[in-house]
């Protein structure tokens, strides 16, 4: 099954977006994202979910209120001061920050599908075994 053709569950769709469960649920029930595929237990959403989710949180981070991302808006221009002298256009993006041991972090684009807990549980013990740091006395 390709990406495009790819079923997500509830929790896997908010993972992969960055948000919480709860978020896509208000998403849903205010129209800025479409209802899910099938009904109960078979629910699911696919990649156009998915690239709605983050189109929403890319506008959100813009600075477009969701009343304006809902209805199509684009924001209202800021005369003067120092948002509207800005040369260069700031690019946000969506991540997810794992601490994998004390002063290691690991951080994945939104986008990207994590391993199965077992295998992050993997890297932490690696992560713990490897690169962590020697007490004073060691050195």
């Amino acid at each position: 099954m390709d990406d495009q053709q790819r079923r997500y569950s509830l929790d896997e769709l908010a993972d992969f977006a960055g948000i919480t469960r709860r978020t896509v649920r208000f998403y849903i029930h205010e129209g800025l994202l479409p209802a899910p595929l099938g009904v109960g237990r078979g629910s699911h959403y696919d990649r156009a979910h998915l690239d709605r989710l983050l189109q929403v949180r890319a506008l959100q981070e813009s600075g477009r209120s969701l009343d304006d991302i809902k209805a199509g808006r684009s924001p209202k221009p800021v005369r003067g001061g120092r948002a509207a002298s800005r040369s260069h256009a700031l690019r946000r993006s969506a991540w997810r920050r794992l601490e994998l041991a004390p002063g290691v972090e690991l951080h994945v684009a939104s986008d990207i599908k994590l391993p199965p807990g077992q295998r992050l549980d993997e890297l932490v013990d690696w992560c713990h075994r490897h690169l962590t740091r020697k007490p004073e006395d060691e050195e």
